[in-house]
């Protein structure tokens, strides 16, 4: 399985709207800013987001992105399937298919993997990450320091 940048920075974007789930819509902004993430790149990935029914956008002063669920109710594997992540180990492509249209050797073996790797990613939810000690203390760091940035201003 390779799960690209995308992949990474919708689960981590993700993550960050659960741990601040209480406290109402979160602009895409303070996401890009606490997580280092490219602004740009945000709306594309929270345009899917949207579209597979992850995250409710608000118009307006006070808007933003609020999870459509949950935090309890939306897995790891959710997130990546809806930005089109491929959790595909066996090298075959979408399509599975093998070098000349021919099963490999191996096909079985990373097509078992595969299936591994998305049930673990879909045991996982993002309330089981934000129950996580070092995820809090991260987050707690990130918004201290995105704060210090603010009042410099």
């Amino acid at each position: 399985m390779k799960l690209t940048t995308k992949g990474r920075y919708a689960v981590t974007a993700m993550l960050d709207l659960a741990l601040h789930y209480e406290q109402g819509a979160v602009t895409l902004a303070d996401i890009a800013q606490r997580q280092g993430i490219s602004l740009s790149y945000l709306e594309q990935l929270f345009a899917r987001l949207r579209r597979h029914g992850l995250v409710d956008s608000i118009r307006g002063p006070g808007g933003g992105y609020n999870l459509a669920k949950d935090p309890d109710e939306i897995s790891v594997a959710q997130i990546v399937v809806a930005i089109n992540e491929n959790i595909d180990a066996t090298g075959c492509g979408s399509d599975n298919k093998c070098p000349d249209d021919e099963t490999c050797l191996t096909h079985d073996l990373w097509e078992k993997l595969s299936d591994r790797i998305y049930e673990f990613l879909n045991s996982i939810t993002l309330g089981d990450l934000v129950s996580r000690d070092n995820v809090r203390e991260i987050a707690s760091r990130q918004n201290e320091r995105t704060q210090g940035i603010i009042a410099r201003r």
